[in-house]
Formats: structure tokens, C-alpha cells, sequence
């Protein structure tokens, strides 16, 4: 079994299941409706300050119904927390023009978080509707890919090559299970470390994950054309 040295290696980490803003009538969150009848309970919603932009290490936006629409409020708080790197930029160029602030500013600075905003799958319609893919280079679905070009021309989609990629703060990936190479990917970067690299390793080998490569080893036009060919055979099957 593992030492009992390595987990005391591991970070100390909480997990926030994130809603939209519950109603003023409700004294609890109610239990979230997923697939295959399944239903998570929310342990705050976008308004709760526990979670506003500054105060968490990572964000991931898991993949909604393609089709789905977000009120405002939700498409502001994940905007909040991709705009945070934009922030960090403006607040050094304020430093450097006002200089009998700074040792202020730093002192706040240090009491904030930079957040990694990690989008899986169809989370990337969600990102696009909060406007955070816009000049960004993006994966996303690799089948959706027309689809998320007409509907967000403005990011650079490269999803028909890459399972998954990184912009920034920003870290996407393709479908589903690349969310595992996703996450592999983002631990084993080497800025802002936030987990040690033998813990990495050693969770990666233990779920069997991140062996696969960044780039996918079948092309866009071979992908499409064996998604085609299973539809035809589709039709002989009874």
C-alpha cells in the first residue's frame, strides 16, 4: 500500500458544488437534477460569497445540454472568475502608476486567488454564452466543432486536433472522457503548482488516466467518416 508519508504530500482540498442563485423563498438548496436520474446537492449558489471571484483555485464548468440557456447572473459569475488574469494585469499597471499604493495593493493581492477556469466537453457553450472564449483558443466537442465555430466565431476552436489545450486561465478540453486528460494535463503543470508532482503521478497510475496524448492520434476527416459509416450500419441493424 502507499506510505503514509504521501498523503500527508496532498493538498488540503474543499469541493464547492456550485447552483444558480436559489430562491429568496427556499431556506435550503434544492438537490440539482443530473443524468441517469441522478441528483447532486449544491453546497452554495453563485451569490454566496464563499465563492465569488478571488476566492477559489479552480473553476470547472462541466458540459450542459448544448441547447441550454443561463440567466445573467450565472454567466457573470463564471465571467467574474475567468476575468481574473485580466485583472491581475490591470492592477500591476495601476501599481507601477501609483507607487505610494503599492505596498496596499500587495497586501490585498496576496488575500486573492487567481482562478483556472477548466471547461469539459459542452462546457464550452456555457463559456461562450459568459463571453470568456472570445480571442481564446479553445477545444470543445470535436464532433460539435462547425457548430461552436458559427455560434462563437470569435475563439479559435482547434478541437478537431487537440483533446485538449490551454488560453490563459483558461483550460479546455474535447468530449467527456478527454476531461480525464483535461485534469492530468492541469495537475502536472508546472506553474502554480498546487499539487506535488509524485502525488500526480501516483493518482494518474492509480486511475489510469493521462497516458493518452494532446493531440488526437486520428485525424478530423477520418473521425467524421467513421462517425458516418456506424450511421449507415446503423440502418441494416433490427
Amino acid at each position: 500500500m502507499i506510505p503514509r508519508h504521501i498523503p500527508n504530500l496532498a493538498p488540503s482540498v474543499e469541493i464547492c458544488y456550485i447552483s444558480v442563485k436559489a430562491s429568496p423563498k427556499v431556506d435550503h438548496l434544492p438537490l440539482l437534477p443530473m443524468t441517469a436520474g441522478v441528483r447532486i446537492q449544491p453546497t452554495h449558489d453563485v451569490s454566496s460569497p464563499e465563492v465569488q471571484p478571488g476566492m477559489l483555485d479552480i473553476l470547472l464548468v462541466p458540459g450542459p445540454d448544448p441547447g441550454a440557456s443561463w440567466n445573467e447572473e450565472t454567466l457573470a459569475f463564471l465571467r467574474g472568475h475567468a476575468d481574473e488574469e485580466k485583472k491581475e494585469e490591470e492592477e500591476e499597471e495601476e501599481e507601477e502608476e501609483e507607487e505610494e499604493e503599492e505596498e496596499e495593493e500587495e497586501e490585498e493581492e496576496g488575500n486573492r486567488k487567481k482562478t483556472d477556469v477548466l471547461s469539459v466537453c459542452t462546457g464550452a457553450f456555457l463559456c461562450g454564452a459568459a463571453g470568456i472564449l472570445e480571442g481564446r483558443k479553445v477545444c470543445g466537442p470535436r464532433g460539435l466543432q462547425d457548430v461552436l465555430k458559427k455560434k462563437f466565431p470569435g475563439a479559435k476552436f482547434v478541437g478537431d486536433e487537440f483533446r485538449w489545450c490551454r488560453d490563459g486561465n483558461l483550460w479546455s478540453c474535447g468530449g467527456i472522457t478527454n476531461g480525464n486528460d483535461l485534469v492530468a494535463a492541469y495537475a502536472r503543470s508546472s506553474e502554480r503548482r498546487l499539487f506535488p508532482g509524485p502525488i500526480v503521478e501516483i493518482a494518474c497510475k492509480m486511475a489510469e488516466v493521462g497516458e493518452r496524448g494532446q493531440v488526437y492520434e486520428q485525424g478530423q476527416t477520418r473521425f467524421a467518416l467513421g462517425f458516418v459509416w456506424q450511421l449507415v450500419k446503423a440502418w441494416s441493424v433490427k
